[in-house]
């Protein structure tokens, strides 16, 4: 029987629409302002008391609050907050209450009821422009990346030689490395050791009056390989760091040859996450000074802190590797149940770590953790207002210094550890990185939780007034038929946003751009199945057979038009980046979802409103004038 769907069909679609108003669902719930606490360290937790000394301040402070909880058994504490522009004032007084221990971060706290989160269902994530953030456009110092390589060869260079006891001078002259002897027979024994050390360099030998000189010049290539490992490393650190806000959807991606660009959404205090970004942590390997080294030999020795123990360490002033050689880490457990974290090193770390241990077996190793922190202090400026100044210190901690019992190679345990969650965190640490090179805040820029309110409302707007114009024309020029596109088109709407949210796209006024063009191309296919309704009607077709010819022959048609435009769509997300990318994410939905709504949904509703029954005329609006020579014929 024509225009009727099987039971299985129209059982089909029906499960799809109530797919689409499930998941589309928790998009009617808007979040809570909120602020979330966590420790300055991945070893601390958040506990109870905590937790009431922060409402306690609040409370103090006249700040509307509600719903505290703890997360992730103690890892952090969120607290809802009544209104988003307290936010800022309220991070501050949780700030000063709680002090420099713990990290006061903004986030939007979700309200989706639990019968939605059991299966699955959130809300969509909003971008940068939406929810408000911060900007960042990072600066890596290339300069001072090359300067730490020359100093890494020279260094290098020193040791070697001193190891091959051969005498020279070595010095440091611009972009390359300078080194003096007596006879020739010891310059070309430095310079086989030098290329077999550093062969990317290149030798030069100058003879002089009384001396036989050697330079090792760093080449453009090296200085390239440099450059774009300090920015690689630093595109790693920095997302590693990213993570410590609790930001949803952070964009963090390089742009040219040494610049980092970061968005924050949900973040409005720029000094905040200027301060985790810009934090400079680092690890370092020394060999701890022998008990019975003269302590006045200072020129020999650094005093570095405090150990684990309370028990100050006095290290080598030469470093054996630093934290950036580290290719890999994970934390564990030794054979005594005791927490431990397993280095890799890189092939120049392996081989760097062998030497230096290779000699001194049986002499202590001290692992030396260096952080720069802040210490806050509150000041009143010129009108009074109290505001608070970052002070910066480095704190030094020897983590562990174990006796080394055998030549250590690419691979070694760290232990001494006090816990697992140190022991994880030291990993994440090595694993992350230090900052590979200094970086600079080139550009900042802040979007306001007001200016993200307001475009969400012009967004949402626009979608409004492009659906109502498309209703009203649809209704008063299709009529009955218009009334199905409609209730099609709307449902096209529920399943975009419910897959946008169960893939968790974020949405971006890009995004809302490419939904408002998807309210054209849904209503696009429509027009073109009643105008080839209406065409075979104007034939003398029945009814039934001339809606049966109008949706099998505009098929191929729609097909044709969606298909090009998904592919140009797919291009833009693989080339694009940023609002682009949101805007191809949204077209390709929109694309898939109105082919099937425009279908086989409008098809569902004509067959129910039509289908399995006798029809003299349809309501689709004026017919075309037929040729005269076809009315003829």
């Amino acid at each position: 029987m024509l225009n009727r769907y099987s039971l299985w069909k129209n059982l089909m679609i029906l499960g799809v629409v109530l797919f689409g108003f499930y998941y589309a669902a928790p998009n009617l719930y808007a979040p809570d302002p909120a602020l979330q606490i966590g420790g300055a360290s991945g070893s601390q937790t958040i506990d109870s008391e905590t937790l009431l000394r922060a409402t306690e301040a609040l409370s103090d402070a006249g700040i509307n609050h509600f719903g505290e909880e703890l997360q992730d058994g103690g890892k952090s504490g969120l607290i809802r907050l009544g209104a988003r522009d307290d936010q800022l004032r309220a991070q501050s007084v949780l700030a000063r209450a709680l002090g420099d221990n713990y990290i006061i971060a903004l986030n939007l706290a979700p309200t989706t009821p639990d019968w939605l989160v059991s299966g699955g269902a959130q809300p969509m994530k909003l971008g940068l422009d939406l929810s408000g953030g911060v900007h960042f456009k990072l600066e890596v110092d290339v300069a001072a990346a090359t300067e730490r390589r020359l100093e890494m060869y020279e260094a290098g260079i020193k040791r070697g030689l001193r190891e091959e006891r051969l005498r020279g001078l070595v010095r440091l002259q611009g972009r390359r490395i300078g080194m003096s002897f007596r006879d020739e027979a010891t310059r070309e024994a430095a310079r086989s050791v030098t290329f077999d050390l550093y062969p990317e360099l290149r030798l030069d030998r100058v003879d002089g009056d009384e001396s036989w000189e050697l330079f090792a010049e760093v080449t453009d290539a090296t200085i390239k390989e440099v450059v774009d490992y300090a920015v690689d490393q630093n595109l790693t650190t920095i997302r590693n760091r990213v993570n410590e806000l609790g930001v949803s959807e952070p964009l963090v991606q390089k742009q040219g040859s040494n610049r980092i660009v970061v968005e924050l959404p949900g973040i409005q205090d720029t000094a905040e996450a200027k301060r985790i970004l810009g934090k400079v942590a680092n690890l370092e390997f020394r060999l701890v000074a022998e008990t019975n080294a003269a302590v006045t030999e200072r020129q020999r020795f650094e005093y570095r802190g405090e150990g684990r123990s309370g028990m100050t360490e006095w290290l080598e002033r030469e470093i054996i590797i630093t934290g950036e050689r580290v290719s890999n880490a994970a934390a564990g457990f030794d054979q005594n149940g005791q927490p431990n974290v397993s280095i890799t090193l890189d092939g120049e770390g392996g081989m760097l770590m062998s030497r230096a241990t290779r000699n001194n077996i049986k002499r202590r190793m001290g692992v030396l953790f260096i952080e720069r922190k802040y210490r806050t202090r509150y000041e009143e400026d010129e009108s009074g207002a109290e505001v608070a100044i970052k002070i910066p210190f480095d704190e030094k901690k020897v983590l562990t210094a174990p006796v080394i019992q055998s030549a250590l190679g690419a691979a070694f345990q760290i232990t001494g550890l006090d816990s697992p969650a140190e022991a994880s965190e030291l990993a994440l640490m090595l694993r992350a990185g230090a900052l590979a090179a200094p970086i600079t805040f080139v550009e900042e820029r802040t979007v306001g939780p007001s200016l993200g309110a307001e475009n969400i409302a012009l967004g949402v707007k626009s979608v409004q007034i492009g659906l109502a114009l498309v209703v009203i024309f649809m209704i008063l020029y299709y009529r009955v038929f218009g009334v199905a596109a409609v209730i099609a088109l709307t449902t096209n709407l529920i399943l975009l946003v419910a897959c946008m949210s169960l893939l968790g796209a974020t949405l971006t006024l890009p995004g809302i751009a490419g939904i408002v063009l998807t309210v054209g191309m849904a209503v696009d296919a429509n027009v073109l199945i009643f105008a080839r309704i209406r065409e075979e009607l104007a034939r003398r077709m029945s009814p039934q057979m001339a809606i049966n010819a109008g949706f099998e022959r505009a098929v191929a048609t729609i097909l044709d038009a969606n298909i090009t435009t998904l592919i140009v769509a797919v291009i833009l997300y693989a080339v694009g980046t940023g609002p682009i990318k949101g805007f191809a994410v949204t077209l390709s939905l929109g694309i898939i979802t109105s082919m099937f709504t425009a279908i086989l949904g409008t098809r569902a509703l004509v067959n129910l409103i039509y289908g399995g029954r006798r029809v003299d005329s349809l309501s689709i609006g004026p017919l075309p004038k037929r040729d005269p020579e076809e009315a003829a014929a």
